[in-house]
């Protein structure tokens, strides 16, 4: 039993996704079929006038859990630097409403994992309630969602509200790990 577990152990990082090298073509239907472009397929059920929506996060694992995700595609796999500081803060904007909304006053964050910890092209927000002494010392003190800096490309940030103001965690490449599951 030993030996499975550490040959479960040992092939783990190979049933990650790598979206380094994404091949989602919304110009071509079946390669939305991959498992890792299932958020770029959900993107393109949205009707077009639609700047942001929100899923339930599908893995059982995570059955408190939001995710927020532009309508439109970008790059393979897509990056918040490529959005305009119009689009970032409006995407911002949606994902903290929903998270007052669904957690009001308890303490919830936001997170955008980095390229390396993702596992869809698509670019999309976790939202949940934060753990319990997730706070750490590195991040920003900023007032409103235009404020919160934008990740070096590649690079994950978490948001948490900290009385009136917004805490951004900086150079977190896997921020939904602050989220309960």
């Amino acid at each position: 039993m030993r030996h499975l577990f550490a040959i479960a152990l040992f092939l783990l990082p190979l049933s990650r996704a790598d979206i380094r090298e994404c091949l989602c073509d919304v110009a071509i239907p079946a390669t939305l079929e991959a498992r890792d472009c299932a958020l770029c397929k959900e993107a393109e059920k949205q009707p077009a006038d639609v700047q942001y929506f929100f899923l339930r996060d599908t893995n059982p694992n995570k059955p408190h859990r939001w995710l927020a995700l532009p309508r439109f595609h970008g790059s393979h796999p897509q990056q918040l630097t490529e959005m305009t500081p119009e689009q970032r803060t409006g995407y911002w904007t949606a994902a903290i409403a929903k998270a007052r909304e669904v957690w009001g006053d308890q303490v919830w964050g936001v997170a955008l994992n980095g390229t390396v910890k993702r596992t869809q092209c698509h670019i999309h927000i976790h939202i949940g309630k934060l753990l319990p002494d997730a706070e750490n010392d590195k991040f920003v003190v900023v007032d409103k969602p235009s404020e919160i800096p934008l990740p070096k490309d590649g690079d994950g940030v978490w948001v948490h509200p900290a009385g009136a103001r917004l805490h951004a965690h900086i150079e977190e490449p896997a921020g939904e790990l602050k989220l309960e599951r």
